[in-house]
């Protein structure tokens, strides 16, 4: 079945797509539904294909280059063109897309990948960016527990922290997954940094209120002893005694594979958006291997971290969406139509 895809309106300006403003909503709403009226949109609760567009982390601690985790991509401006084809995107197809789902990196200063965390013999912090901390790094005292956080986050149990630190490492040692990285202070809680990009946002809003179909946003990564780069479950789950202090996001895990259809953009592709993926293919695999062709990832709307002469994730990242495309799932552009997707009914 062929689709008409929509203009792109008058107001959604390229260029602006890096820049920090507001939004001004009450005009926006009243052009929304303008639009709806003028183009035939129909409330999304009557949507017969259920359409969810997933946006991870699209923040401005990601996405703009004078914040703390631009994601530059082999470019050097990745996420800034990965947002224009997103918005455009999401403007384009109002008509299909039922959900939109944002989720947000959200974090405070004492968590256990933040350089205060930690410090050494010489009560030095970590180099966020060029840091790993290993079990082994823990167990030579390498790097310890800063005691300055032992009052926020363990009620002045200082012990208890540095159990947690060696049972952490330990455990990200023992699944096989990356040592953990210090990273720069970032997608803080009640700063800018935090807040969706001010574009992506008001497309976001636009389809709010032309579809009358409420943004979903969904938080990550606030607890203070496990990082969450994906979306769907932490690194860590439990302490040093068994107990649970994370869980999978399984509210989140359920609406996704509830639609019948799953587009996916965001960043870090080589990051928290391969994590998030890998994370879904597993509940998908569990459950029935051929859910996973409901889902199409936009390939064109997410990049790697690339620091020049430093790393560059590419070619995991292409690895990672590679594995995910065997498996079923479909590797797709922002600028083709919906309709012309391979194995998509609409």
């Amino acid at each position: 079945m062929s689709t008409t895809q929509l203009p792109i309106p008058e107001f959604f300006q390229r260029d602006r797509v890096p820049e920090i403003w507001r939004v001004p909503y009450q005009e926006r709403a009243e052009q929304a539904e303008k639009w709806a009226e003028k183009h035939g949109l129909t409330p999304a609760a009557g949507d017969p294909k259920k359409i969810g567009l997933l946006l991870i982390d699209v923040q401005n601690t990601f996405c703009n280059p004078d914040f703390e985790l631009f994601v530059a991509g082999q470019s050097g401006t990745g996420a800034i063109e990965d947002n224009q084809r997103l918005c455009e995107f999401i403007y384009r197809n109002l008509a299909l897309i039922t959900d939109i789902i944002s989720t947000l990196d959200t974090h405070t200063a004492m968590q256990i990948f933040h350089p205060y965390f930690w410090i050494n013999e010489a009560g030095e912090h970590p180099t966020p960016s060029a840091t790993t901390i290993s079990f082994e790094d823990v167990e030579k005292g390498k790097w310890k527990v800063n005691p300055a956080v032992a009052y926020s986050i363990s009620n002045g149990d200082y012990d208890k922290l540095q159990k947690h630190a060696f049972h952490y490492t330990r455990q990200l040692s023992f699944n096989s997954k990356l040592p953990l990285t210090i990273w720069p202070y970032h997608g803080m809680l009640g700063g800018i940094g935090h807040a969706l990009v001010p574009a992506v946002e008001e497309a976001c809003f636009f389809h709010n209120i032309a579809r009358q179909s409420q943004t979903v946003y969904d938080p990550k990564g606030s607890h203070p002893l496990t990082e969450n780069y994906s979306a769907l479950s932490p690194e860590v789950t439990t302490d040093e005694t068994g107990k649970t202090i994370a869980e999978k996001n399984h509210k989140l895990i359920e609406r996704l594979l509830n639609y019948d259809t799953i587009i996916i953009a965001g960043q870090a592709k080589s990051h928290c958006v391969a994590w998030t993926v890998e994370d879904l293919l597993s509940e998908i695999i569990n459950r029935d291997p051929k859910l996973a062709q409901k889902v199409y990832l936009l390939d064109d709307c997410t990049s790697p971290v690339v620091v020049p002469d430093v790393v560059d994730y590419s070619e995991p990242a292409e690895n990672a969406f590679k594995r995910f495309a065997d498996a079923g799932m479909h590797r797709v552009k922002s600028t083709d139509d919906l309709a012309t997707w391979p194995e998509i009914s609409l």
